[in-house]
């Protein structure tokens, strides 16, 4: 039970003076540090230098963030073929192989999110599904080959009311 003890020790003394520091580093910033009036250019956000101009809250497409999880997810294969490579001779035959269906699965995975469309930016339609429109006062079903070809008030009409 000692060794445990005499083990923890030192992690004890970092802990508390981490906290000391911390602690010290606050008081000492409040003690010294210039105190000044909140004026609204004070309150204002500043962006580089550029005055803001409305709401910070705009919403965000969702394509920026299906490109920055295909980016993380295409970036993280760099990683463990990086790894491969380094140990190229030590893995042998079965490194390759495996390696090699590694990149299989990321090619096909690559070619369904082509083929799906979501690499695209703009209007989504994908090819194979049905979705059903109301123009004027009819309800049909509209594929996606027939939605590229309408107008431009029926793509309005058809982009603000779905039924399902």
């Amino acid at each position: 039970m000692q060794l445990t003890e005499s083990l923890l020790w030192p992690l004890v003394v970092y802990f508390f003076s981490v906290i000391a520091l911390v602690l010290f580093i606050l008081g000492l910033g409040s003690l010294v540090g210039e105190r000044s009036k909140m004026k609204r250019a004070t309150i204002e956000p500043f962006e580089s230098g550029i005055v803001s101009i409305g709401s910070p809250q705009v919403p965000v497409s969702v394509e920026f963030y299906l490109v920055a999880m295909f980016f993380v997810i295409f970036d993280l294969e760099t990683v463990f073929i990086f790894a491969w490579a380094i140990a190229f001779y030590e893995l042998g035959l079965f490194g390759y192989l495996a390696v090699s269906v590694f990149i299989l699965i990321l090619v096909v995975a690559l070619i369904y999110e082509w083929k799906s469309g979501a690499l695209e930016w703009g209007v989504k339609t994908r090819t194979g599904l049905i979705r059903r429109a109301l123009s004027g006062s009819e309800e049909r079903a509209v594929s996606g080959s027939e939605e590229r070809a309408l107008s431009g008030s029926e793509e309005r009409a058809l982009s603000g009311s779905y039924k399902e």
